[in-house]
């Protein structure tokens, strides 16, 4: 049987990228201390430092950790809320193609 891919969630991903980022630390030393791969780890720490760039408009300031907490907790929301639309996108459809009945309405 082949192996089975680990998938990590991306607040998992964001910590680790910021264990490099705010420590100063390997990403080899970092991987190993995850049991990470060290190439993945190394992506994630590229895209979150592009993303910080973005964010901070260039600035060289990384987030504080409310900041990063805060942006977690904004993130799983936004997740959560477009699961509710896509199931509230489903109920509106079906409820569209199968209109009550006459006799349903009184």
């Amino acid at each position: 049987m082949g192996i089975t891919r680990r998938k990590f969630t991306l607040e998992f991903k964001t910590e680790a990228a910021h264990r490099v980022i705010d420590t100063g630390r390997s990403v080899v030393e970092v991987a190993a201390e995850l049991s990470v791969v060290d190439s993945s780890l190394a992506r994630w720490v590229r895209d979150e430092r592009r993303r910080l760039e973005t964010l901070s408009g260039g600035s060289d300031e990384p987030l504080t950790a409310a900041e990063r907490a805060e942006l977690s907790r904004l993130r799983r929301q936004v997740a959560e809320q477009d699961k509710d639309l896509a199931f509230l996108g489903k109920a509106a459809a079906y409820f569209a193609s199968n209109p009550p009945k006459q006799r349903d309405l009184r």
